[in-house]
């Protein structure tokens, strides 16, 4: 085609315009020689991409599409997103979303009302510990990126949290733990009477509760809060309340010793996992130990003598991991930490018992160390200590001192867990196997960690002596039997840092050892949390069966303790059913199997004989038998297995003995005085 010169200038001098037809080709010029370069620079990207292997993109029909076949304008968007779905946070938000699509499953699923001699560990659906198991792996892949992105391994925490211990707090339809249904009986106690009575005398030890009272009070001011009838309404939701508050106060515990966000996050994990204890329920001991945390938490950051890191602030000295230690305080600043501490020891002391001379301990162990040699924090904290137990608590106080003549230095019996034998049925020999597996476990890799990582217990050496200040309480007391378990649970912060220690090896380090412990390790975590996830399960779940009471069972004790006049001594084979202490000031109590397993032995012989000369001449009494006593009877070794419904039939056929009451929910019985026998 002939392209035209210029055109000519008229004499008025504008140039002619063109006409249709010029314009029409002129358009059809430019759209060839458009269609010229595209085709010129379409051959020059073809050229390109054979070289490179050409990317496709899914169309919706099963076929791909590549970028040379028209649709270039559509595949950018979606190659956006290919690349967002496989990143690191996508890869992590769908594990979440999967865990929580099974967990949500699995949950209605549930059939707690049939538990037998497993607890709830065959009635979990097999989706319930998938959900698990893929929060376990979830939170390993965040590791990876623990540093930069924290927020993923905290929701992992908290969504693991929740997954193991909200589904009693979402189904059940009465209080878990027949503690807790005592607690909720003395802060009901508490919100009608309007205050305590630390000297007046109530059966049972119930007196150690108006001696210590500032949980209770606590909780009354919630229920008022709250505008509820009692703490009922949210005691089931504790342990998922302590367990989110004391994440945050372990955080601060372990960046104090740790730079690295793997092993701070895997500590806080193995933590959660290994406190199996069942303290965390709405208890004095749970509030009291967060408490504890937030003390300690406060002293290793905060009361650091001047002059006395060393070398530990030299970063070559330090474990590749280890953080260094934080800045020294002035002595004025250390007193306005003590004036801030003072109220939270105070509140300790105010609400439990124990937990004061852990605390003592720990300040003790701690001053073995030139860093925190606080001994006017360990002062304070004693004198408060000693204060309360001579004024609002001296009754128990003083009775506990007569018995350290019997208890000092029996290490064997202040160590043996609960007040008899064995745990008898395969649920509760499962859960005691499991318990000691999960302390050899934890403890196993602790002292794996101090001998393998040198550098990082000099540093973190503030908690390993924590972990051990608990220990000489064997020399002092059983503390009802639950001695061991208290031991555990405070030295347990320390021995998860220290396993964590041992499962995250530190990053940067090139020689040819640090790369096996890497190459180990990517095996060995995963593979020790899903282990402890198992441990934990039955420690926690395995006796169920004597932690839930149906509405049922509940009405039925309400009942038989209504009906009774009051100062009349109610019977049960053990206090660990719902209701136990409905209006405890009104009644007399005796758990009869909580002895010695040989003195229990003799009672079954003839029950009703046995019940009947243990009741004052003139006193009205009843016997409450519940099918939750009996799984405690059987999960604490009080009886051996059969014993309980052997009792219940004999006393059943007794003339001693007249029933009141019977159903599936339970047996009530009444003595009858005028009988001889």
């Amino acid at each position: 085609m002939q392209r035209q010169g210029p055109a000519p200038v008229t004499g008025s001098g504008v140039p002619p315009q063109p006409s249709a037809t010029d314009r029409d080709t002129e358009g059809r010029e430019a759209e060839d020689r458009e269609a010229e370069d595209r085709e010129a620079e379409s051959r020059e990207t073809a050229g390109r991409e054979a070289k490179a292997p050409r990317p496709r993109l899914d169309r919706g029909d099963g076929r791909g599409v590549g970028r040379g076949d028209g649709v270039g304008r559509v595949t950018a968007p979606r190659g956006r997103l290919v690349t967002a779905l496989r990143s690191p946070s996508a890869l992590n938000l769908l594990a979440l979303l999967v865990a929580g699509a099974l967990w949500l499953w699995a949950l209605p699923r549930i059939d707690f009302r049939t538990m037998d001699d497993y607890g709830l560990l065959d009635r979990f659906p097999l989706t319930f510990y998938a959900a698990l198991t893929v929060l376990t792996g979830g939170f390993v892949i965040t590791l990876r990126r623990a540093g930069t992105a924290p927020l993923w391994p905290a929701t992992y925490c908290a969504a693991m949290l929740v997954a193991l211990k909200a589904p009693p707090a979402i189904l059940y339809d009465s209080v878990r733990y027949a503690w807790a249904s005592k607690h909720d009986a003395i802060i009901s106690r508490l919100l009608t009477e309007g205050t305590v009575h630390p000297g007046r005398e109530i059966s049972g030890g119930m007196s150690a509760y108006d001696q210590w009272p500032g949980f209770f009070s606590l909780d009354a001011a919630l229920v008022r809060a709250f505008g509820v009838d009692a703490a009922a309404s949210f005691i089931n939701w504790a342990p998922v309340a302590l367990g989110l508050l004391t994440v945050p106060v372990l955080i601060l515990v372990y960046r104090t010793f740790s730079d690295d966000w793997r092993l701070v996050w895997t500590g806080v994990w193995i933590f959660q996992l290994a406190n199996w204890v069942g303290q965390d329920y709405l208890s004095p001991q749970g509030f009291s130990y967060l408490l504890y945390l937030t003390v300690f938490a406060v002293v290793v950051r905060h009361f650091v003598l001047p002059g006395s890191a060393g070398a530990l602030r030299d970063r070559s000295a330090l474990d590749p991991a280890a953080a260094a230690v934080p800045p020294p305080t002035t002595t004025r600043q250390r007193v306005i930490a003590v004036l801030f501490l003072v109220p939270i020891i105070a509140t300790i002391n105010a609400s439990h018992q124990l937990t004061p001379v852990m605390l003592c301990a720990s300040l003790f162990a701690l001053c073995l160390t030139r860093r925190y040699r606080n001994l006017g924090l360990l002062a304070t904290s004693g004198l408060i200590m000693l204060v309360w137990n001579l004024t609002m608590g001296r009754e128990l106080f003083l009775d506990t001192l007569g018995t350290l003549r019997e208890k000092a230095g029996d290490l064997l019996a202040n160590s043996r867990p609960g007040f008899a034998g064995d745990p008898t049925g395969p649920g509760p020999e499962l859960v005691g196997s499991a318990n000691v597996l999960m302390v050899l476990a934890l403890g196993g890799l602790a002292v794996a960690a101090v001998l393998l990582r040198r550098k990082l217990v000099r540093s973190a050496l503030p908690l390993l002596l924590t972990a051990a200040a608990p220990l000489p309480m064997f020399a002092v007391n059983d503390y009802g039997g639950e001695m061991i378990f208290r031991v555990y649970l405070f030295g347990l912060p320390g021995a998860a840092f220290f396993a964590a220690a041992a499962l995250v090896p530190a990053a940067g380090a090139a020689s040819r050892a640090a790369a096996v412990a890497r190459r180990t390790a990517a095996v060995a975590l995963p593979v020790t949390l899903v282990a402890m996830l198992a441990g934990f399960l039955p420690s926690y779940y395995g006796k169920e069966g004597m932690h839930y009471a149906p509405p049922g069972e509940t009405a039925l004790t309400r009942r038989a303790f209504d009906r009774a006049p009051e100062g009349a001594l109610i019977l049960a084979a053990t206090g660990a059913f719902a209701d136990s202490y409905y209006r405890y000031d009104h009644y007399e109590r005796w758990f009869f199997t909580e002895q010695e397993v040989d003195e229990n032995l003799r009672m079954l012989k003839d029950p009703a004989g046995y019940l009947a000369g243990g009741i004052p001449p003139g006193r009205p009494a009843y016997v409450i038998l519940t099918p939750t006593q009996g799984e405690a009877v059987i999960g604490e070794g009080y009886l051996p297995e059969g014993g309980f419904d052997s009792l219940g039939k004999a006393l059943k056929a007794s003339p001693l003995f007249a029933v009141v009451e019977e159903n599936e929910h339970g047996l009530v019985l009444r003595y009858k005085p005028t009988t001889t026998g």
